[in-house]
C-alpha cells in the first residue's frame, strides 16, 4: 500500500537522485519533476553543473532507471522574476543577496508545493541535508547541513516536505546511487550560482551601471582612493580596494549606493555585536521563541548565543554575545535553539560596531 504521492524536485545530481530512488522503495509513489530555469539563449557557462540541459537529461534516466514518471516543468518567468530580479535589485542597493535562500523560499517550497497539488501529490521532497521531525526541521550532516538556506519555508508547509537523504553523509548517498545503479553516482557537485555567467563582477556589470566614486576611509572621512562603482563590494572584502600605497589593512565596513560611497576601516571596524533583520520567518510561534538561542550569520560560520526583539513590520533586533565580522546587509541570519532551525530574515543592517563602541568607551573614560 502506498505510503503517499510524492513529487521529488530532481536537479540531476546524486542527492536528489537517490531521493528518488529511496522513496520509491520505501512505498511512496513518486513523480520526478526538474524545474526549468535556464532561458531559450542560455550562455555557454550558465546553468551548467544544475538546471541545465544536460541535468535535465541526467535527471530523466534517473527517473527511467528508478521507473518513476518525470515531468520538466518550465519555471523560466518565474526565476526571473523572483531569484534574478531580486538578485540585481540587492546589488544595486547596496546588498549582498543569497539568491539559494530565495530560491528555496519562492520557487521550491512555494510554487513548487502548489504544483505537487495541483498534481495530486502529498508531498515535496528534495535532495537537502536536513531532518523533518514533525513539525520541525533539525540539521543533518554538519559537514552539508543546508537548514540556513531554509529559514524562508512556509510554516504550514513543512508537513509536507520530505528529505530522504537529510540523515546521511555524502559518502553514503553516492554509495546508494552506486547500488541503486544511477549515472550521477560521481558527478561533482556544483558550487556556484547557477545563472552567473563567468565572474560575478562581470555579470553585475553587464546589468549595472558602474560608478566610480571615493574610497572613505572611517576613521578620518578622508578619500584615500577610487573603487569602480559602489554595487561591486560587499561589507568584508580586502581584496581588490586598489589600496597600494598603504600599509594599512582597510576592510570594506560599509557600502553606501545613495552617496556612491564605499566606506573602509580596520579589521575591527567590520565586528558587529548585533543586527536588525527584515522579512522576519518563524517557524514557531512567536510565544515559543526561547530566551536562550543561537544566531548564525553566515553559511559558513558557527551559530553564536544571542538573543532577539520582535519588532513591527516583520522586523527584528538581534544582539550577539561574541561579536561577529562582516555582518553583512542582504544575507540571512539564521536562529537555531541546538539543532533546531527556528526561523531567521534578511540582515537589513548591522548594529554596535565594536570599534565604534571602543572609541566610545575611550572618550567616556576621558
Amino acid at each position: 500500500m502506498s505510503k503517499g504521492r510524492v513529487l521529488v524536485a530532481m536537479s540531476g545530481g546524486v542527492d536528489s537522485s537517490v531521493s528518488a530512488a529511496l522513496l520509491k522503495e520505501q512505498g511512496y509513489e513518486v513523480v520526478g519533476a526538474m524545474m526549468r530555469f535556464w532561458p531559450d539563449n542560455k550562455k555557454d557557462d550558465c546553468f551548467e553543473t544544475c538546471c541545465s540541459p544536460d541535468a535535465a537529461y541526467e535527471a530523466r534516466r534517473v527517473a527511467d532507471i528508478v521507473g518513476v514518471p518525470f515531468y520538466l516543468l518550465d519555471y523560466r518567468e518565474e526565476f526571473q522574476q523572483k531569484i534574478i530580479d531580486p538578485f540585481i535589485a540587492g546589488y544595486q542597493a547596496g546588498e549582498t543577496p543569497n539568491p539559494c535562500v530565495n530560491c528555496n523560499t519562492r520557487v521550491k517550497f512555494d510554487s513548487l508545493l502548489k504544483k505537487a497539488r495541483m498534481l495530486g501529490c502529498d508531498y515535496v521532497a528534495t535532495g537537502h541535508y536536513v531532518i523533518r521531525e514533525g513539525n520541525a526541521l533539525l540539521r543533518g550532516d554538519p559537514r552539508k547541513d543546508q537548514t540556513y538556506f531554509l529559514w524562508g519555508t512556509p510554516k504550514e508547509a513543512i508537513p509536507h516536505m520530505l528529505f530522504p537523504v537529510g540523515h546521511m553523509e555524502k559518502p553514503q548517498v553516492r554509495a546508494l546511487a552506486e547500488r541503486f545503479g544511477l549515472p550521477t553516482a560521481k558527478k561533482p557537485e556544483s558550487q556556484n550560482i547557477c545563472f552567473v555567467q563567468g565572474d560575478l563582477k562581470d555579470f553585475l556589470a553587464g546589468h549595472l551601471t558602474a560608478r566610480p566614486g571615493p574610497l572613505v576611509d572611517l576613521e578620518t572621512g578622508q578619500v584615500i582612493g577610487e573603487h569602480h562603482g559602489a554595487q561591486f563590494y560587499t561589507v568584508g572584502q580586502k581584496k581588490g580596494l586598489g589600496l597600494f600605497k598603504t600599509h594599512l589593512e582597510r576592510y570594506v565596513v560599509r557600502v553606501n549606493t545613495a552617496t556612491n560611497e564605499v566606506i573602509v576601516g580596520p579589521r575591527e571596524a567590520c565586528l558587529w555585536g548585533g543586527l536588525e533583520a527584515r522579512e522576519v520567518n518563524l517557524l514557531v510561534g512567536p510565544g515559543e521563541l526561547p530566551e536562550a538561542l543561537e544566531v548564525q550569520v553566515r553559511y559558513r560560520t558557527k551559530p553564536v548565543p544571542g538573543t532577539v526583539e520582535l519588532l513591527e513590520g516583520g522586523r527584528m533586533r538581534v544582539r550577539l554575545a561574541e561579536p561577529q565580522f562582516a555582518v553583512t546587509p542582504g544575507q540571512s541570519m539564521v536562529l537555531y535553539r541546538g539543532n533546531r532551525l527556528l526561523g531567521g530574515g534578511f540582515i537589513a543592517r548591522p548594529l554596535h560596531n565594536q570599534l565604534e563602541a571602543r572609541q566610545a568607551g575611550v572618550l567616556a573614560a576621558g
